[in-house]
């Protein structure tokens, strides 16, 4: 009767363990798409930043070459000039977000304006 006990009992935790092992896989493949998922959001998020900012600057710039044209009257150069200028502004902008090129430290700047004698 202790033999079949044992054995009954063995064959429950080798049963059990597989159920443990096969809950614990699950969890991670779990974890593993949850982080896939983090990831996907946030590289989404980066589109939409880069992509909104790229376009609000071109937008501005083509509404101020607008203004200037409808007050100064020179037709179509204000325009064209202004939305080049808010196209490089806008190509700035998306390589700062991207980290190709680094925005200026507050520091710089303060020692730029001592530098030219308009410190305060």
């Amino acid at each position: 009767m202790t033999d079949n006990r044992e054995e009954g009992l063995e064959e429950r935790r080798k049963r059990l363990a597989e159920e443990l092992s096969q809950r614990d896989s699950m969890a991670r493949d779990g974890e593993r798409a949850e982080s896939n998922a983090e990831e996907t959001r946030k590289g989404y998020g980066m589109a939409m930043k880069i992509s909104s900012e790229f376009i609000s600057a071109i937008i501005v710039g083509a509404i101020l070459g607008y203004l200037f044209d409808h007050f100064v009257g020179t037709s179509p150069w204000g325009m064209i000039v202004m939305l080049l200028i808010g196209f490089c502004a806008g190509v700035l902008n998306v390589m700062r977000v991207v980290g190709v090129v680094a925005s200026p430290h507050p520091a710089d700047r303060k020692m730029d304006l001592k530098d030219r004698g308009d410190g305060r």
